[in-house]
């Protein structure tokens, strides 16, 4: 890593560690993780108006890390988080083009030959994951998305009712089933599921949806939440 982006390493990783209230090894390999994709997609710095879009394999330390390098943010819709478990992120730039980054399987082994003085393995990655060449720390693999990206982000600003349980679904995230328009819930089930005594069977619910006038999707973004 050369000095000048030695000092914008810094810039990163003073910002990250004034959202998340300190500085932890984890963010500092997501600040230099988010530098290294910008940089296999030809980037030098983060680029505006929404051309790229990170794909994070986790959540805490390591997305703070990255977002502060990339610009990058949930709020955007720059950054979402599929969560693998994984320290590790896919850069997709406006043409679809795509990588992947993500340390080496030795990371944590070679952070100890940058601070050999440093026998604390927390305090040797904090010094390590400053100063490792990229080429040393990660790997780089060009990747094809299984969603066209187009499909990721959506239009936003089109809405539409679940016919099941009436509620508003944003961004085309409906699904198309027996000819109704349901959430993804609704269609598949979701992460959570309603106690016994608060369940509605799905003849009432459909009743329900019946008598509600049709609602067709809108991108009016007047009234855009």
């Amino acid at each position: 890593m050369n000095k000048e982006n030695a000092m914008d390493l810094q810039t990163i990783l003073q910002e990250s560690a004034c959202h998340h209230k300190h500085l932890c090894p984890r963010q500092i390999l997501g600040a230099r993780l988010g530098l290294a994709g910008l940089a296999a997609l030809g980037f030098d710095a983060p680029p505006d108006k929404k051309r790229l879009l990170v794909i994070t394999e986790t959540d805490g330390c390591f997305a703070d890390g990255l977002s502060a390098a990339t610009a990058c943010a949930v709020g955007h819709r720059t950054l979402r988080v599929e969560d693998y478990g994984k320290v590790a992120a896919t850069f997709i730039d406006k043409t679809g083009r795509a990588v992947r980054v993500a340390p080496v399987l030795d990371i944590r082994q070679r952070a100890y030959a940058y601070a050999p003085s440093e026998t604390r393995h927390y305090f040797a990655q904090m010094q390590a994951y400053q100063i490792i060449p990229d080429g040393e720390m990660f790997t780089v693999q060009a990747v094809t998305l299984n969603t066209p990206i187009q499909a990721i982000v959506s239009r936003p600003g089109v809405r539409v009712n679940c016919d099941v349980c009436g509620e508003e679904i944003m961004n085309e995230r409906e699904v198309k089933q027996n000819g109704l328009t349901l959430c993804r819930t609704c269609a598949r089930g979701g992460y959570y599921h309603i106690g016994q005594n608060a369940i509605l069977s799905y003849a009432i619910q459909q009743e329900a949806a019946h008598r509600r006038p049709a609602c067709s999707a809108q991108s009016n973004t007047s009234d855009y939440l």
